[in-house]
């Protein structure tokens, strides 16, 4: 028993391991100018990204009803070789049809990846009595992918003055780092489904998260809304540091403050949680990241856009640990992975309709009025959703 207790403790390092290499992200501060220096349009190149989101809106949820079937280990492997593999066609391909493989790939790779890693780390706690404590360890963990990405920022943008090809070859390596570690996990106990596997089961899930279950159906749309916004944000910037003069290491520099930033606060994301409460904490995120995109719309040099994706990024270091967190405890232990990808789906769902839209704009307007028109839309769509979920989480 004793074995089995500590070689449960040792998912927990491996699990940081998964996430460095997941987030150990070289290619991220320079992408879009990869993309530029391809000779992409800006609609082009959100096109390839909104790609990715949909192959992960596609098995988001078959992924994950993998993973609480046949095994988060099971998944978590299949979901590092396709990383992996993504890169690889990165590094070797030149034209969209190439990278669209790429990150139909990638995508592929982190549907798997994606709730399987968070429904493994809530079982090993639980296993050891130490759920309580979910939010402190997914912040730490989480912390650990933002000073990683932080660290890949800055060799990135180092890399890319070579070429900007040279990040995508290191990027392969890394991302490889994660077939060892999930080779090596150890499955938790968990309860088991009581249901025959297969498709209806998994629209008996569904059903069960967006409808029946009205608290987790808010607490699903809600993190969901606010995840897509972040994950909108982290693509958007360089862009506009890129027209306001800044070089590709100055963008990696500050995609490094930025993920530094966000490590930093993550770390007491579990103390702002239990010392604030739910109401006041929802209205402060939804707050600063919806209107964080007008403001970044409204800057007109470096240092006003730098000051917004400074409050920016610091309320996303909360936001990450704590909305997980209400998601984990509202759901089932054999559900669990299947309920997180559900979330995983809903961001990715709402990142496909907003990056072509963003790139559309930008290309016709500008990348300020882009920013200003997207935030308006955030804004109309928190308001419509905050107060319901705020409600029924807090009742």
């Amino acid at each position: 028993m004793q074995l089995f207790t500590i070689s449960i403790r040792g998912n927990i390092p491996k699990l940081y391991v998964i996430k460095i290499a997941k987030w150990f992200m070289l290619t991220m501060p320079i992408l879009m100018l990869f993309y530029k220096d391809m000779g992409f349009t800006n609609e082009e190149a959100f096109r390839l990204k909104a790609l990715y989101s949909i192959v992960i809106v596609i098995f988001e949820i078959p992924s994950g009803y993998f993973a609480d079937i046949l095994g988060r280990k099971t998944t978590l492997i299949l979901g590092a070789i396709l990383g992996t593999l993504g890169f690889l066609f990165y590094s070797i391909g030149h034209s969209f049809l190439y990278f669209a493989l790429a990150e139909i790939t990638l995508g592929l790779g982190q549907s798997f990846i994606s709730g399987s890693d968070s429904a493994l780390l809530y079982d090993s706690l639980k296993e050891n009595n130490q759920q309580h404590d979910y939010t402190k360890f997914e912040g730490f963990i989480t912390s650990i992918g933002n000073y990683a990405e932080s660290l890949g920022a800055i060799i990135g943008g180092a890399l890319a003055e070579i070429s900007l090809r040279t990040p995508f070859f290191w990027q392969t390596g890394i991302a490889f780092l994660a077939i060892p570690a999930a080779l090596t996990l150890v499955e938790p106990k968990r309860a088991k489904t009581e249901h025959n596997p297969g498709f209806m089961h998994i629209l008996k899930i569904v059903k069960y998260s967006l409808i029946t279950n009205i608290k987790l159906r808010w607490a699903l749309i809600y993190s969901s809304l606010i995840g897509s916004a972040t994950l909108t944000m982290a693509w958007v910037y360089q862009l506009q540091l890129k027209e306001l003069g800044f070089g590709e290491f100055q963008i990696g520099s500050t995609a490094t403050f930025l993920n530094l930033l966000v490590g930093t606060v993550t770390l007491v994301a579990y103390k702002i949680e239990k010392r604030t409460s739910t109401r006041f904490l929802m209205l402060f995120i939804t707050v600063v990241i919806t209107t964080g995109f007008v403001a970044a719309g409204l800057s007109k040099t470096p240092w006003v856009l730098l000051t917004v994706l400074t409050i920016f990024y610091a309320v996303r270091g909360i936001a990450t640990p704590v909305l997980k967190n209400i998601v984990n405890i509202m759901a089932a232990s054999e559900a669990r992975a299947t309920i997180l990808s559900i979330r995983s789906l809903i961001i990715r769902a709402f990142f496909a309709i907003i990056a072509p839209l963003f790139g559309w704009i930008s290309d016709r307007l500008s990348l300020n009025e882009a920013l200003i028109i997207i935030g308006i839309v955030f804004i109309i769509l928190s308001l419509s959703i905050v107060s319901l979920f705020i409600k029924n989480i807090t009742e």
